[in-house]
């Protein structure tokens, strides 16, 4: 069981005591340190990475409460507090307060009271993380501070991303599906000379054949049959900022051509406009393909491709940055908390143990699905194994999922008798990809040996 409580007071019956009411009421384990000089070495060890509240005394030798708070502050600044006294004076309290504490009680205190308190502290404090990278994100200031990883497994290609933000230039973000490529061009964008503008982004592949024109350029009305009004499309809506382009190698050739004069023009023609339009935009693209091996097939331009590569970066897989996934197990579980209205959970240790050691093919996106369908089977503050449906405890394996043995098969007939459209069955068959492959259509719809872009298509039908 991880630790996510420090508890700090010289009186090691109130540690035992406070200890033992958060394990049998909350599941939650604890760390305890019988001054502010212990409780700083805790947190500047390994186990910090674990905790996520402080229960601390305010009268203690050694280091007292107050001290300890304000180095907190300074140095722990995400980590809620709440301050214990035996005092009666108000000023503490006021003084607390003023030096970031969360909550003040005096003992003695109810376990009832403490256990509100606690469950407060830990709702506030996901609350304020996940208002401040909204806000970000809104304001166009997401940095690479903000992204999990920017101190350990994404550090490496962090450092070019920052190199990436200080050049006005178009970049290309490469990577398996599920790697977070578009939070990193967030993060690019935020870090440039571009932040506070817009962050427009676009999946290419997502996008009829026959709309895509008008959605990236914009068109006048009339332009065609069903253009009913004007649109000024995504790269004005862009302008000043970023336009993320996702999964770019899926765009058709004609639009290639069109987007290739919006690198060298800097300007966009709107469908039925007949002049064009200046722009000021930089292109942040993404791509899953080996474009090199598409513009040899020529299924994209090369010119194209050049244009967009100025600035590779190859985001890695999950498997390869193993040291991230706690923290971002720890991520996804209060995400999922804040959604659902409820206090954090914790994973067992031999649980995220087997979390560290799996491949996971569908990379980030794939974890977050695996710890959101936990969260939903798991009726304890604890995830274990048993919550991990279709997950297996294996090392390397990340699915004992199999089509044959977890899926009916497929009827050419109802149950009143009548045969299914050709429609329906395929529609029967890529949902049943859909779910085998944990919702990742990159995979589904290649084992299906139907391109992603078609693959979108028909699911909106």
């Amino acid at each position: 069981m991880t630790k996510p409580v420090l508890i700090v007071d010289d009186d090691s019956m109130q540690r035992q005591m406070l200890s033992t009411l958060l394990r049998r009421k909350m599941d939650f384990g604890s760390e305890t340190a019988k001054n502010g000089h212990e409780a700083l070495e805790i947190l500047g060890s390994d186990q910090s990475k674990t905790i996520k509240l402080i229960i601390m005394d305010l009268n203690m030798p050694v280091m007292g409460g107050m001290e300890t708070l304000e180095i907190l502050r300074q140095k722990h600044p995400a980590i809620p507090v709440i301050m214990l006294t035996g005092s009666k004076d108000i000023e503490d309290a006021v003084e607390a307060m003023k030096l970031g504490a969360i909550d003040f009680l005096n003992k003695p205190f109810e376990g009832d009271r403490i256990l509100v308190t606690v469950k407060n502290a830990l709702r506030i404090s996901m609350l304020s993380k996940e208002v401040s990278r909204l806000k970000n994100e809104k304001e166009g200031t997401f940095s690479f501070e903000n992204l999990i990883g920017h101190d350990g497994g994404l550090l490496p290609v962090i450092n070019i991303g920052r190199k990436a933000s200080a050049a006005d230039i178009p970049v290309l973000i490469t990577g398996e599906t599920g790697t977070g490529k578009e939070i990193f061009a967030k993060a690019i964008h935020g870090e440039s000379v571009r932040a506070g503008k817009p962050f427009i982004a676009v999946n290419c592949g997502a996008i009829p054949a026959q709309l895509v024109e008008s959605t990236l350029f914009g068109h006048e009305k009339g332009a065609f049959t069903g253009a009913t009004g004007k649109t000024i499309g995504k790269f004005r809506e862009a302008e000043g900022g970023t336009i993320f382009l996702d999964e770019v190698g899926e765009l058709p050739l004609d639009t290639q051509v069109k987007l290739l004069r919006v690198l060298q023009q800097k300007e966009v023609e709107p469908v039925g406009a007949g002049k064009p339009v200046p722009v000021n935009v930089r292109i942040i693209s993404a791509t899953n393909r080996d474009l090199q091996d598409e513009v040899n097939q020529r299924n994209f331009r090369e010119d194209l491709f050049f244009r967009l590569n100025v600035l590779q970066i190859e985001l890695p897989p999950l498997r390869d940055r193993r040291n991230d996934i706690p923290s971002l197990t720890n991520h996804f579980i209060e995400r999922f908390c804040i959604n659902e209205g409820g206090i954090p959970k914790d994973i067992s240790d031999t649980m995220l143990k087997n979390l560290i050691t799996h491949d996971w093919p569908g990379n980030v996106r794939q974890l977050e699905n695996t710890i959101n369908r936990a969260m939903v089977m798991s009726d304890s503050n604890i995830l274990n194994i048993e919550d991990f449906t279709g997950l297996s405890t294996e090392p390397g394996n990340a699915y004992v999922n199999n089509a044959a043995t977890h899926h009916k098969d497929i009827r050419i007939i109802s149950d009143d008798g009548v045969f299914k459209t050709v429609g329906e069955i395929e529609i029967e068959a890529m949902q049943m990809a859909l779910e085998h492959f944990d919702h990742n259509i990159t995979q589904a719809s290649k084992a299906l040996g139907m391109a992603k872009s078609t693959f979108y298509k028909k699911m909106k039908i």
